[in-house]
């Protein structure tokens, strides 16, 4: 299986949009503020290329890390070593009948819930709880990442 570049930027790019509509004002940006104690002030001066660029950077690692929970053909890939040119017949026989089973946007979305609920949605609620962050803090920032994982997860997954 090769890796789909262009589904990979294309899924990295989605979680700066999701972000653009998720933290947007008149969504959940003011209640996220007032949540993260962040001010108009606290966000003058900041590197915004350099914020943008390395979000961009996180969510390819991310975007790359989800598509080995979202394909299981790559589970078969790894039990030959990753090596399928000298696999066992059996391995092209597998792939054969199953090379394209679950490699659809609905089972990648699935995953990409998965991974929000189980992967990020743990990380941030600890780092809040020891940050003395809210609730409120854990929910908007947990559901930004469960929701753009389901669509990375679906982009990745579906777009073959």
């Amino acid at each position: 299986m090769e890796f789909n570049f262009l589904a990979l930027l294309a899924s990295a790019a989605s979680a700066l949009v999701m972000g653009f509509i998720w933290y947007n004002p008149k969504v959940f940006g003011n209640a996220w503020m007032q949540a993260a104690d962040m001010t108009e002030e606290k966000m003058k001066g900041a590197n915004m290329a350099k914020i943008f660029i390395l979000a961009f950077v996180f969510a390819f690692f991310l975007a790359f890390a989800i598509q080995f929970l979202a394909i299981h053909q790559t589970g078969a890939i790894s039990m030959v070593g990753g090596d399928v040119e000298n696999a066992l017949p059996s391995f092209a026989a597998f792939m054969e009948d199953y090379g394209d089973a679950f490699r659809t946007f609905k089972h990648g979305a699935l995953h990409g819930v998965i991974a929000g609920i189980f992967i990020a949605l743990p990380i941030i609620g600890t780092n809040a709880l020891f940050e003395r962050k809210g609730t409120k803090y854990i929910l908007i920032n947990s559901g930004y990442w469960i929701v753009t994982l389901a669509i990375m997860g679906a982009i990745v997954c579906g777009w073959k």
